[in-house]
């Protein structure tokens, strides 16, 4: 990357921004330093709107991947605004308008408490009461699965709990985001939940605590000795500290079939540390910045696992699952299993505004090993199997979800997932043919 930026964390993450549905109020740290994206600060008493929004403008001058700004001069809105910014509002809706004539979903604004979101999400940080919601067809939201040893959990909420209402106050018509919002709040303060269960109404009262977020969201071991593991996000610094021990876990396994299905992406350092745990040579991803430069990552050459791998994707893998994917099948490293992926071939980077807020920034795009551009194409698996409509909704999709949300105890193991069972049918014949190969070296050097 050019040397004049100043790039904090590169993220590549998906236009669906990663929802906290761990119900969590997001404390700011100390001790962050002062240039460090996971760092929001209290607003700079010296800033004026005017200043923040030129401070906007010179960030995508100068760190935008695209010098045409979209077929526009940029200079058309340096002093647009002059003289017109009174309040901070008045210089976010500014910028805001300014970032949408680039035509860019991922180039954006963040307030501060979208901002404070994906610090808490790097830093695997956040504080509430530890359950994921959902909403089911009949729009009412219910509890998808506790948190082991959070408040939900030791208290006794039930996947299938339906949530009626929070601190006295009825969800019905209510948003998703906005019921999550709603059971969000400070650690060690307290939130009433009444929920539905069955034709019983219950009511709950929760003391708010930190609660961990992982990135690998299962790992077990499925009949005929593979390794399964699911990984949910990128976006957690922990994530390939998550993926190390995984992989040591199952050290044992006969194969490893990796889930990316519905993983929407995240730091690209992740990505990059996760193909270096299988890759013992070659390019992993090349970047091409503002300027042109085209810089390739390459594999460190020290693999800690060699178990023959299938990687699982769908139309919910983007950007970091994408850079992955792409990574280990043009190495010849893995068989990708599912269905095309999202298509997000660019890298954003989390820039921090003075007054808390900030701005993700397209600074570069990505090229798999084979100097593939997947924007808006997304990758084709080797073993493609499409759900039908019907498949779905009768529950032959991703394990993890029932979306008649009235089985809440699947596992990777419950032989209803299609997919899955197209992954465990190659890593089979993958198995052999790695078997083979190993008895074929041998023979041929007892002959030698």
């Amino acid at each position: 990357m050019s040397g004049k930026r100043t790039l904090t964390r590169v993220l590549v993450a998906s236009l669906t921004s990663l929802m906290a549905l761990w119900l969590g109020c997001i404390m700011p740290q100390s001790g962050s330093s002062p240039g460090s994206a996971a760092n929001a600060q209290l607003p700079h008493l010296s800033t004026t709107p005017q200043m923040l929004y030129q401070r906007a403008w010179r960030m995508i001058k100068e760190q935008y991947y695209d010098q045409k700004f979209g077929g526009q001069d940029w200079h058309r809105w340096e002093h647009r605004y002059d003289g017109k910014l009174k309040t901070p509002d008045d210089s976010h809706k500014a910028i805001e308008s300014m970032l949408a004539s680039l035509g860019d979903p991922y180039t954006r604004f963040l307030n501060r408490d979208a901002f404070d979101e994906e610090k808490s999400q790097i830093e695997a940080r956040l504080f509430g009461v530890g359950m994921q919601l959902g909403m089911n067809k009949d729009h009412k939201v219910v509890v998808i699965a506790p948190i082991e040893n959070t408040p939900a959990y030791t208290a006794g909420l039930h996947p299938g709990d339906e949530i009626t209402e929070v601190d006295a106050k009825p969800v019905k018509g209510q948003s998703l985001d906005q019921v999550v919002k709603a059971i969000r709040g400070p650690i060690n303060t307290r939130v009433s939940l009444t929920i539905l269960r069955g034709s019983e109404h219950k009511k709950f009262t929760l003391m708010r605590a930190e609660i961990p977020i992982r990135a690998v969201a299962n790992q077990t071991t499925l009949p005929g000795n593979l390794g399964y593991i699911r990984l949910d996000s990128f976006i957690s610094s922990k994530a390939n500290e998550e993926m190390r021990k995984a992989l040591k876990d199952l050290s044992g396994t006969s194969g490893i079939i990796l889930d990316l299905r519905n993983n929407p992406g995240g730091l690209l350092s992740n990505a990059i540390e996760i193909a270096n745990m299988f890759l013992d040579h070659g390019i992993i991803v090349s970047t091409i910045d503002a300027d042109g430069y085209k810089t390739s990552q390459v594999s460190t050459h020290h693999p800690i696992s060699r178990l023959p791998l299938v990687v699982m994707i769908n139309g919910g893998s983007a950007s970091a699952s994408e850079i992955l994917s792409g990574a280990l099948r043009d190495n010849g490293r893995a068989k990708l299993v599912g269905e095309k992926s999202f298509g997000k071939g660019l890298v954003q980077a989390i820039n921090k505004l003075d007054d808390g807020s900030g701005i993700n920034v397209t600074i570069a795009k990505y090229l798999t090993p084979n100097d593939t551009d997947i924007h808006k194409t997304g990758i084709v698996p080797d073993f493609e199997l499409k759900l039908k409509d019907d498949e779905f909704k009768a529950g032959k999709g991703p394990w993890w979800f029932d979306p008649s949300f009235k089985d809440f105890k699947r596992s990777p193991a419950d032989g209803k997932d299609l997919q899955l069972l197209k992954a465990e049918e190659v890593i089979k014949q993958q198995i052999i043919s790695s078997s083979k190969g190993t008895e074929a070296a041998t023979a041929n050097a007892t002959k030698n």
